[in-house]
């Protein structure tokens, strides 16, 4: 059904589509080409919030260059919006444009378009056909996908750890596990996340910024704080230079007035403290993630904790993908990965499928998802 020539544009389009991985969120990662006699006419990718959206960037590209999309074809790696949100539809555009085809990767699992932008296309005598490079374009925008389809943020949890599966030495020293060419490549999955998740055990004991720093991105992730009892000092350095970026502190029940008073502080500096305790008074975790993903609108979160909250959020299957660093050397007796208990039956597990595998200077990083993901 698709040509060579189909195939390699969609390709170009999914090329525009990862500039936009640091950049677009909430928004999809979406890339455009516009294609006139086997070359490409113009190009665009989809900008921060609020800015335009990729068919507008590359239809904008067009008239820099006095040219015109009448007759031309349209490759776009996600149906292009019917509904009027942050910006004006982006279907009404391309429709004024007057593009003989517009092949589209997939489908827009947002229910306001949800096929309603193809439709309109073929209405105004388009021809479109959708589904080309499909999964190339699914696994870009898990994130926005799983938002759409579940109510719910794709999760990943990043683990740096030595051959023996060990996080820190026994008495909590981490720094450095992995080299240099791993932790940049860390940066480049904050990078892409709407927020980076962590615990007050991890802010107590290590301090981290847990921003950006090792690759160029224009907007910081939030950070969100999992702290039961509100423990976190208010010297912490991750409430300090947020580069545009928020804080979110998920609690328990906050009952003294101690508590109560500390809450105030924080949210007169801006700092969200919200409460959301489960039976047992901490944090309920499945909540915050729902929240996170329909009140927070947040596609994709990354998680760099610590041994207690990394074992509650696998046990309570919060955890989609997992990225794992592993150094070459043995620690022995230290901290683990997760605080996972024994399991008494083999078919108690959770099994997980990996999808990626790198070596990155000295250490080697492995993807995993799992094994029962439909996204």
């Amino acid at each position: 059904m698709y040509s060579a020539a189909d195939q390699e544009w969609m390709s170009k389009a999914l090329e525009q589509a990862q500039h936009s991985l640091y950049l677009s969120n909430p928004n999809p990662r979406v890339g455009c080409v516009i294609v006139r006699e086997g070359k490409m006419i113009a190009q665009g990718h989809t900008q921060q919030v609020g800015g335009p959206h990729a068919e507008i960037q590359a239809l904008a590209d067009l008239r820099t260059k006095g040219l015109s999309a009448e007759g031309a074809t349209v490759y776009v790696t996600l149906e292009p919006c019917s509904h009027t949100g942050r910006t004006p539809p982006c279907v009404d555009a391309l429709i004024a444009a007057k593009p003989a085809k517009v092949y589209i990767a997939m489908q827009d699992p947002n229910p306001l378009v949800a096929g309603r932008g193809i439709e309109r296309l073929k209405a105004a005598g388009i021809e479109v056909y959708c589904g080309l490079l499909e999964q190339e374009a699914e696994v870009l925008n898990r994130g926005f996908i799983s938002r759409m389809t579940r109510g719910l943020p794709w999760v990943r949890l990043k683990i740096a750890a030595s051959l023996d599966g060990k996080t820190a030495l026994g008495n909590g020293q981490s720094q450095w596990i992995t080299g240099p060419t791993a932790r940049k490549d860390g940066h480049h999955w904050r990078a892409q996340a709407c927020a980076i998740v962590t615990g007050v055990g991890t802010i107590k004991e290590d301090d981290p910024l847990l921003n950006v720093r090792e690759v160029a991105t224009q907007r910081q992730p939030w950070k969100v704080i999992v702290d039961s009892k509100l423990e976190t000092p208010s010297s912490a350095k991750i409430l300090k230079n947020l580069g545009g970026a928020q804080v979110i502190i998920m609690c328990g029940k906050l009952d003294s007035k101690e508590q109560q008073q500390k809450a105030a502080i924080f949210r007169e500096q801006g700092i969200e403290v919200t409460e959301m305790p489960n039976t047992q008074g901490k944090v309920d975790l499945p909540k915050m993630f729902a929240y996170l993903a329909q009140e927070r609108e947040m596609n994709e979160i990354h998680v760099e904790a610590g041994f207690k909250l990394n074992g509650s959020m696998l046990r309570e299957y919060c955890v989609d993908e997992l990225l794992l660093y592993y150094a070459p050397f043995f620690i022995g007796d230290g901290i683990g990965m997760a605080n996972i208990a024994p399991l008494s039956h083999l078919d108690q597990r959770q099994d997980w499928q990996i999808i990626d595998q790198d070596v990155l200077g000295k250490d080697m990083r492995l993807r995993l998802i799992r094994a029962d993901s439909k996204i």
